[in-house]
């Protein structure tokens, strides 16, 4: 369903009807909500009716405002207790408090009841025992000591809360001795560390009081000296003289370039990061919550990063006994008892209850060397780059910037959480330290390892022992990359849609990065491109035109791919008793934002399997001459392709610009802007309705990133179960996993409420969608 679309503001005529139907309407720079009736009107009344009965039955009127912690299966049935106590707090005693007993009069004197002390005995006693009574118990409580229910209610409400409160003041007590005592310890350390010297450069200070540069700089010098006295003795032996020692040279500096697509070309240092919560932070998660590292820490930081880079590089290079060929030779495994004889420091035991993903991949991309660095060491780029797998990133703290004007050394403590674009997979956070460094033979590497034992967290659920790339430098421009990808998880939480394709470590591999890499190279090639064939009808040639519109593209598919997942940013609210797959809904506020439309946006989406290939489902939804047998909001018009820009060796890898030809006159000036993408591991179709003014503005080179945008789309993954061991590469065989996502302006208003009509209305959409979808697809393999 097309983004943008906008059910009316408080000013315009509701579409909403009394029975729950939806009324037509026009818009100039959307597709219309209004005919789904003509299309739909059986669905729509059922779905609402379905509907309303769960969302009144918590005595909510407005579904998407329960609080934030409430998990997903607790949603439909919030305890009453716990309702009642957040709508009628601080009444402990009070008479008259249920509502019914309220005198209209404001200036009434309210009267308050002491409990007798037998009376709050009886109730001290019961507490103890039972601190939850059910109504059973309430009424006969109350029966006996001679008190409302509803005062014997609050009052055990009230107790709770101090009970709470008390137990929260006595673990504070106990946080600040231990904090204090924590804090003696690490100045008895530092103390030791100021007379320590370092045993391997024969630095006069310790590590915490000198520059990271400087330490590098001693111990690559004392390695060399090293070196150059065994290569002078040998020589000596046969020449009869020894060699004389040169200076040590610096590697020559490289400038930075920076990269088109609207990715900026800044040093690694920013604080921010794309893929945050798109209209706003969700402040108190695990990735806000860390800060960076103390002086204290810096010093282990270091000695964990060169460790990592070791491990790194054997990982990558290495082969049999380490890593063990799967039984159809398409696979690589690793094997963990040869991982532990081989590399005995790293970041301890696995934990309790975890799982090991490990997997190692090669490609050559069409990118040169210092490019793929510049990419990976500045959050900013390497979160839109990976914007489909990232979804938020930031640097907490540069403890180095590299040496000779490059990233050689450079050093950085980073947060990031990691995602697989649908609802129903929890993201993976992390806590690290990411270590880039050239080699003596030019190859460059770049490493993270975790840094959780400086902050441990009781929900974290997921550490990278060493994992990253190696890049090394090829002819014309190429460069071979080797990822490798080790990390230790928690995999509960996962659907069970999912946890096949999860469990064998598909879902967040190496594959799947270096195949995204790989497809990103492509579209960053094409767009440099400047011998543009002319003879196809609608291939945009001219060269700002097509910088623009890919760029307003691009920024569509980050902001796609950063509100379909389960990001901690996130609160998603169930629907239930829809009578389709699981929908999920949130609403978020865009103000003062030229980017998105202002007012409420409602967002929804859903994940169900097919039974038919991911490449198929990919052509079906790309391919605009089958666009009406899915989308209810075309209104059966004819979806005909302007223009269209390639990226990518496949041709289904392009963006395009489509119009939709309907006899609905208020839909003459709208067009639709859309990416298709694909590699061996999933791909994505993603859309949004734009207006034509602004269309023409872009594809003159004018500045993309005023035109508002709210997309929609869908994110195809096998389903990891394909007979053919192909896995997630085997795309033609097997069936798929498709997450059906739609962004929708409800209210122009975000001051506004969001209406039940409203969401009965997205929520009956995306049902019709996928029905429309498995009917088209189930047909051709029925």
């Amino acid at each position: 369903m097309p983004a943008g679309i906008m059910i009316p503001a408080r000013n315009m005529p509701s579409m909403i009807g009394r029975n729950g139907t939806v009324g037509g309407f026009g818009l100039s720079s959307g597709l219309s909500l209004g005919q789904i009736e003509n299309h739909k009107a059986s669905e729509s009344q059922r779905s609402v009716e379905m509907f309303q009965p769960n969302l009144m039955e918590a005595g909510q009127l407005h579904l998407l405002d329960m609080p934030q912690n409430t998990s997903e299966s607790d949603v439909p049935r919030i305890r009453e207790d716990e309702f009642d106590s957040a709508t009628k707090s601080g009444s402990e005693n009070q008479e008259g408090a249920s509502g019914e007993d309220q005198d209209p009069r404001p200036n009434k004197k309210k009267r308050y009841h002491r409990h007798t002390q037998h009376q709050i005995q009886e109730m001290e006693a019961f507490f103890k025992e039972c601190p939850h009574p059910d109504d059973k118990q309430r009424k006969e409580l109350s029966r006996e000591l001679g008190l409302e229910p509803l005062q014997v209610k609050f009052w055990f409400q009230n107790k709770r809360t101090q009970m709470k409160t008390q137990h929260e003041r006595h673990e504070n007590t106990q946080l600040r001795t231990e904090n204090e005592k924590l804090r003696a310890d690490n100045m008895r350390f530092r103390e030791a560390l100021s007379n320590a010297s370092c045993p391997n450069c024969g630095g006069p200070t310790a590590i915490g009081e000198m520059s990271f540069d400087e330490h590098h700089l001693r111990l690559e010098n004392a390695r060399l000296r090293e070196e150059i006295d065994r290569i002078s003795a040998i020589a000596a032996k046969y020449v009869g003289k020894p060699v004389v020692s040169y200076p040590l040279v610096s590697p020559s500096s490289v400038p930075s370039r920076p990269l088109e697509l609207g990715i900026g070309g800044g040093f690694g240092g920013q604080a921010g990061g794309i893929g945050g919560d798109m209209y706003g932070g969700a402040a108190g998660d695990l990735l806000r919550s860390i800060s960076g590292p103390t002086e204290a820490d810096k010093p282990i930081i270091i000695e964990l990063a060169v460790a990592a880079m070791e491990e790194l590089i054997g990982m990558a290079q290495m082969g049999d006994p380490l890593w063990l060929t799967s039984l159809d030779g398409t696979t690589t495994v690793l094997n963990e008892e040869e991982y532990i004889r081989s590399f005995p420091r790293g970041i301890g035991p696995k934990p309790a209850g975890f799982k090991c993903e490990a997997s190692r991949e090669t490609a050559v991309v069409i990118m040169n060397h210092v490019s793929l660095v510049e990419i990976l060491m500045d959050v900013n780029q390497w979160s839109t780059v990976f914007s489909g797998i990232v979804s938020r990133a930031m640097t907490l703290e540069v403890l180095s910037t590299g040496v000779a004007g490059n990233y050689n050394g450079a050093l950085q403590v980073m947060t990031a959480e990691v995602q697989v674009p649908s609802p129903l997979v929890p993201t993976r956070e992390s806590y690290f330290v990411r270590y880039c460094k050239q080699h003596v033979d030019g190859t460059w590497a770049v490493v993270d390892v975790s840094l959780d034992n400086l902050r441990p967290s009781p929900s974290a659920r997921c550490r990278r022992r060493p994992s990253g790339c190696l890049i090394q430098e090829m002819p014309n421009g190429y460069s071979k990359v080797i990822w490798v990808e080790h990390v230790e998880v928690d995999e509960r939480g996962v659907h069970n849609l999912y946890k096949q394709l999860v469990s064998i470590g598909h879902a967040f591999g190496a594959k799947r990065w270096i195949a995204t890499l790989d497809r990103q190279c492509e579209r960053l090639a094409s767009t440099m491109a400047t011998n543009i064939p002319t003879v196809d009808v609608g291939v945009i040639t001219n060269q700002d035109g097509r910088k623009s519109m890919l760029k307003l593209a691009e920024r569509m598919v980050i902001s796609f791919c950063a509100g379909v997942s389960a990001s901690t940013a996130h609160t998603w609210t169930t629907l239930s008793g829809t009578g389709a797959d699981d929908v999920r809904v949130m609403t978020r506020k865009s103000v003062d934002d030229p980017g998105r439309p202002p007012g409420i946006v409602l967002s929804a989406a859903t994940s169900f399997w097919l039974p038919v290939s991911p490449k198929r489902v990919f052509e079906f939804l790309r391919d605009e001459n089958s666009r009406s047998e899915w989308d209810i909001l075309s209104n059966g018009g004819v979806v005909q392709e302007m223009a269209h820009i390639a990226n990518g060796r496949d041709t289904g890898n392009c963006v395009s610009l489509l119009r939709v030809n309907s006899a609905n006159s208020s839909q003459s000036n709208m067009l639709i802007l859309q990416e298709s993408c694909a590699d061996s591991t999933g791909s994505f179709v993603i859309y949004a309705p734009v207006d034509i003014v602004a269309m023409n503005v872009v594809l003159n080179g004018g500045d993309p990133d005023y035109v508002a945008l709210l997309p929609s789309g869908f994110a195809i993954l096998p389903d990891g179960t394909t007979a053919h061991g192909g896995g997630i590469g085997d795309t033609e065989h097997g069936g798929s996993l498709l997450t059906v996502a739609f962004q929708i302006l409800v209210d122009s208003v975000p001051t506004a409420k969001l209406s039940l009509g409203s969401v009965a209305t997205v929520n009956n959409l995306i049902a019709c969608t996928v029905e429309r979808i498995k009917a088209a697809l189930s047909g051709e393999v029925a």
